[in-house]
């Protein structure tokens, strides 16, 4: 089959390095040069937040005055991707994040702010543009940008171009007061339940299901999950009717930084064919956590958010069993509450449980790399990153059956799954998977099949490039 050589505008609310405060950061990094790789014309653009602009050489290419804001598109590069700045500093050169402020209130015109660059995006789509170039399709990514579908909707040209918005985590819907109509400059008559009203509020992502010409989330098993009502956020009605336009596709990982053959933050590295490094990490996590020093006790790791939402007050219940089963070493930052009991439980057990409170990524790459099994007990997961770092590394994963996790993880062959949201299937899922450590020759064959999975960022691009192509040629009546 011929490549498909689309031009795509990428929409990116935040991008690593630049921006970053979660997996969307790193999604809006690695896929825009991974599709480029397969020839489309990627071009991604993002608000000018402070870090932006002190981060890349940019030149001005144009300006204009959008929703009663003036502002000015800034062309740059990011590595070998072009890159598009929408400065406008009266709404994003801002101390503290993208979405909050320095004590982690959302700031308060979020709405004008991602309605700013929703317009932006969808000029810049239909030819008003200061550019050469125009975009066939239009990749969306959360509710940030989920009102580009809606403007170009009530465009009157018929070639506008297809658009995808991606959900990756339904979660947050930027949902705001009825008056953002007015702001984002649309008609008062969306304001009903068929269009973007949402228990009384205006939900920008609500506008994006329901005009964006493909959806897709981050993994086949969230995209099912989410039709229904114990995770679709109150949007399960949409999707469900949406439900052919709905595709699931797995973000992937960023195999350069995730190797154990060449991380630079590990005491020893190691490749599929001579796993013998990883008792060199296990080691050095064991003195770095303050855990006894023993080769021969399983070690647990676990990096993330200690919210519930991952199942850390799972961990934290289950604890005292897997102390007598193991140790177990917890690496992350989140609830106040959870911290302190994290730490409680960890003083009640020394040298067989430590806990770090805050985020070091030496110290991920050091579990990911000297445990012997990773704990993933999440409540829900839209994809998960953490369980394809350690299958990369060697280091089955025991996770919750949901979401992305039961797409990326085989029981049995390279980790283990659980079903219900409880310590004792969390334990029972620990017991079966160390019945398994136990026999060396199967423990070796589940580390390998793991470390030998695809989960790299050209395997999603090429998913997306299908998905283009599809979108571009005209379907039969």
């Amino acid at each position: 089959m011929n490549p498909y050589r689309a031009s795509l505008l990428f929409i990116a609310p935040e991008c690593a390095p630049l921006v970053k405060t979660g997996g969307l950061g790193d999604v809006c990094a690695a896929l825009p040069p991974a599709l480029r790789a397969l020839g489309i014309d990627a071009r991604v653009l993002m608000p000018g937040y402070r870090n932006v602009l002190h981060g890349v050489s940019s030149r001005r290419v144009g300006r204009a005055r959008l929703l009663g804001r003036d502002v000015e598109l800034l062309e740059a590069r990011l590595e070998d991707v072009p890159l598009l700045v929408l400065d406008c500093p009266a709404l994003y050169d801002r101390p503290g994040g993208p979405y909050q402020d320095e004590r982690g209130a959302d700031w308060p015109d979020n709405d004008e702010r991602f309605a700013v660059l929703s317009r932006a995006a969808a000029l810049l789509a239909t030819g008003a543009s200061p550019l050469e170039w125009r975009p066939e399709l239009v990749h969306c990514n959360d509710w940030q940008s989920a009102l580009v579908p809606v403007y170009l909707a009530l465009e009157s040209q018929p070639a506008r171009p297809r658009t995808i918005l991606t959900i990756h985590n339904l979660a947050f819907q930027g949902n705001f007061d009825a008056g953002a109509l007015e702001r984002a400059g649309l008609p008062a008559s969306l304001h009903t339940v068929e269009g973007l009203e949402f228990y009384g509020k205006v939900s920008f992502l609500k506008g994006g299901l329901l005009h964006a010409d493909a959806l897709t989330t981050v993994s086949p098993t969230y995209a099912r999950e989410i039709q229904h009502a114990g995770q679709g956020c109150g949007m399960e009605g949409v999707l469900s009717r949406r439900s052919a336009d709905l595709h699931g596709i797995l973000n992937g990982i960023d195999e350069r930084v995730w190797d154990p053959a060449r991380d630079p933050h590990l005491a020893a590295r190691y490749a599929h064919g001579d796993l013998e490094g990883k008792r060199a990490n296990k080691a050095a996590l064991q003195a770095r956590m303050g855990l006894d020093a023993d080769a021969s006790v399983p070690l647990f790791g676990c990096v993330g958010r200690m919210t519930e939402q991952k199942g850390t007050d799972l961990i934290i219940e289950a604890g005292g069993e897997l102390a007598r089963l193991g140790q177990l070493a917890i690496v992350g930052a989140g609830s106040p509450a959870l911290q302190e009991a994290a730490r409680a439980l960890a003083a009640r057990h020394p040298g067989r449980i430590a806990v770090h409170v805050g985020f070091s990524e030496p110290l991920a790459h050091l579990v990911e790399a000297g445990a012997d099994l990773f704990l993933m007990p999440s409540r829900y997961e839209p994809c998960g990153l953490n369980q394809m770092y350690s299958q990369r590394y060697g280091t089955p994963p025991i996770a919750r059956a949901t979401g992305g996790l039961s797409d990326t993880i085989v029981e049995g062959a390279t980790g283990f799954l659980f079903g219900p949201a409880s310590a004792a299937a969390l334990v029972e899922a620990a017991r079966r998977a160390l019945a398994c450590y136990a026999d060396g020759a199967a423990w070796r064959r589940i580390q390998l099949a793991g470390m030998s999975r695809d989960f790299s960022w050209g395997a999603a691009a090429r998913r997306y490039a299908d998905l283009y192509r599809k979108l571009a040629i005209p379907q039969p009546a």
